[in-house]
C-alpha cells in the first residue's frame, strides 16, 4: 500500500480537496434525515463494476488529497474492495463512510486496512442508545457503531464520529462530548443539518443556538483527547478565529472548503454534483471529463467565487475562510449563493446600518 504524505495545499479551482464518491443508495438502515433517502436494494441505473474502474482511475488523475466512498452504505457494493484496492495503489488515501450493520461488523477491519482504508467515519446522532436508535430507525445501531468504532482503532484506521446537529439533537451536546471522551476518535465531526434529502427545514437548529455551540466548542479545544470539526458548519472557523483575536491560542491551519469550493460529489449514478447536500448536476462521468467539468462548469466556478456571495455573506470580512453553507441557503431559498441562514453574525461592513431581516437577503 502506498505510503502518504501530509496533506498538501490544493489550488481549489484545478482539484478539490476531498472527493465524495456515493457508492451505492443501497442501505439497511432508515435514517430520520438521511440525505441520499437511501433504499434497501442498488438502483438499477448504479455505475457498473467496468465503469467505477475507470472512474477510480479518473479519480486518481484528479488526485484529490482525500478520496471518501459514501453511501447509502458502500459495503453493500460486491466490488468496494476492488475499488478500495484500486485507488489506494495509485495513491489516492482512501476514507470510507459505511453504516453500522451487521454486514459491516461481519468485515475483516483488517483486510479493509491493507486494501487500503486509512480512515473511517462513523455516525452517532444520539447520545444515548435510545436517542440514536430512534433517530437511526433501526434497533441496536447504537451498540454496533461503539462496537465498529473499536474494531476501526484496533485495525490501525482513524476514526471520524459525525453527529447530525438538528434541533432535535441540540439538547444532547452534553451527552455527545461525554460519549466522545468514552470513544476516543481521531476526529468528532459535528455537522449541521441541511434540508435535503429526508431532512426538512423544521428540523433545524436556530442560528442563536449553533452561535452559542461554535464558542462552546471553542472553549474546549485543547481540554479533550480528540479534534473538532464541522461539516456544512462553515461559521465555526470564524468563531476560531475571532476567539484567536482574544488571545486564545490560534486555530491550526484551516482549509476553506465549502459546496464546489474544493468539494466534489459523484452520484451512484455517475452525476457530478458540488456536494451530496447541494443536487446540482453539472454533468455525468458516463458522459462528461471529471476534471474538466470540475474547472470550468459554472456552477462551480460561481461557487468558488468569494465575491459573487450574496447578502451578507458577500460582504462578511470572514467569507473567505468560511462562505457558509451553499448547500443549505439552497435547500432553504433556491439560491446556491443566498447567505447563510443559520448564521447570527453582522459582518463589520454592516454594523450601523439596518439589516434586513429576512435571512436569506
Amino acid at each position: 500500500m502506498a505510503k502518504h504524505p501530509p496533506f498538501p495545499r490544493v489550488d481549489f479551482a484545478e482539484r478539490p480537496f476531498i472527493l465524495f464518491w456515493e457508492l451505492t443508495r443501497a442501505c439497511a438502515l432508515a435514517c430520520k434525515h438521511c440525505r441520499a433517502v437511501a433504499q434497501p436494494h442498488a438502483h438499477p441505473d448504479e455505475l457498473t463494476h467496468e465503469e467505477a474502474m475507470k472512474l477510480t482511475d479518473d479519480i486518481a488523475r484528479l488526485a484529490p488529497p482525500m478520496l471518501v466512498l459514501t453511501g447509502g452504505d458502500p459495503m453493500m457494493r460486491r466490488d468496494v474492495f476492488d475499488i478500495i484496492e484500486r485507488a489506494s495503489t495509485q495513491g489516492l488515501r482512501v476514507a470510507l463512510s459505511p453504516a453500522a450493520t451487521p454486514r459491516l461488523l461481519h468485515t475483516d477491519f483488517a483486510r479493509l486496512r491493507q486494501a487500503g482504508i486509512v480512515s473511517m467515519s462513523l455516525s452517532l446522532d444520539g447520545a444515548t442508545e435510545a436517542q440514536h436508535d430512534r433517530f437511526r430507525g433501526v434497533p441496536h445501531t447504537f451498540e454496533r457503531t461503539l462496537q465498529a468504532a473499536r474494531m476501526a482503532q484496533q485495525a490501525g484506521i482513524q476514526l471520524q464520529i459525525n453527529t447530525t446537529v438538528a434541533h432535535s439533537t441540540l439538547d444532547q451536546i452534553d451527552g455527545f462530548i461525554e460519549l466522545m471522551k468514552q470513544i476516543k476518535p481521531d476526529v468528532w465531526s459535528v455537522f449541521v443539518l441541511v434540508p435535503t434529502g429526508r431532512a426538512t427545514q423544521d428540523d433545524l437548529p436556530g442560528a442563536d443556538d449553533l452561535e452559542q455551540l461554535w464558542h462552546r466548542l471553542e472553549s474546549l479545544r485543547g481540554q479533550l483527547p480528540f479534534a473538532i470539526k464541522t461539516t456544512e458548519g462553515h461559521h465555526y472557523r470564524r468563531t476560531l478565529l475571532q476567539a484567536a483575536r482574544t488571545g486564545r491560542p490560534a486555530p491550526g491551519h484551516m482549509i476553506p472548503t465549502r459546496d464546489g469550493k474544493g468539494v466534489l460529489f459523484i452520484s451512484h449514478t455517475g452525476e457530478i454534483q458540488p456536494s451530496g447536500f447541494l443536487p446540482l448536476t453539472a454533468g455525468n462521468v458516463r458522459t462528461d471529463d471529471l476534471a474538466e467539468v470540475y474547472r470550468t462548469h459554472p456552477i462551480f466556478v460561481t461557487l468558488r467565487d468569494d465575491d459573487a456571495l450574496g447578502g451578507k455573506c458577500g460582504q462578511c470580512e470572514y467569507r473567505h475562510i468560511c462562505g457558509g453553507s451553499r448547500a443549505r441557503a439552497y435547500g432553504i431559498s433556491g439560491d446556491m449563493m443566498a447567505c447563510e441562514p443559520l448564521c447570527s453574525y453582522i459582518p463589520a461592513a454592516l454594523r450601523g446600518q439596518s439589516t434586513p431581516s429576512h435571512p436569506h437577503s
